[in-house]
């Protein structure tokens, strides 16, 4: 299974991107998904996560009510709809697969088996 995420960008705070994770391959096995980022000198952390079967979602704090995650089971492809972007969002954004049906482990990056690449945003004041 490759994991190819897209739409990354350089913004101007309060603007909108659309971040786009393209699945190929045999992705029976993936419970979630879920979308992570790295900020220069920091940890990769959680930013949304989506369960496949019920679409069910859960969300940092600090994106909550800003950053909107969906999924199309059909071209499975897993979108982070991000608006009303802040300085501090930028980092590189990571889409990621996950196998674990535990609900919490939505929020581990060590619970995601496969990675994308990685797609940088950018946000300035």
């Amino acid at each position: 299974v490759q994991l190819q995420a897209s739409g990354g960008g350089m913004v101007q705070a309060g603007a909108s991107l659309r971040l786009s994770c393209a699945a190929s391959g045999d992705t029976s096995s993936h419970f979630f998904m879920g979308w992570f980022r790295q900020a220069p000198g920091k940890e990769r952390e959680f930013v949304a996560g989506i369960r496949v079967s019920s679409r069910s979602t859960a969300y940092s704090d600090s994106v909550k009510g800003r950053f909107t995650i969906s999924r199309e089971n059909a071209k499975n492809t897993v979108a982070l709809q991000m608006n009303i972007l802040k300085p501090e969002d930028t980092a590189v954004y990571y889409c990621a697969a996950s196998d674990r049906i535990i609900w919490s482990s939505i929020y581990n990056p060590q619970a995601y088996g496969q990675w994308g690449q990685g797609t940088q945003v950018t946000v300035s004041s």
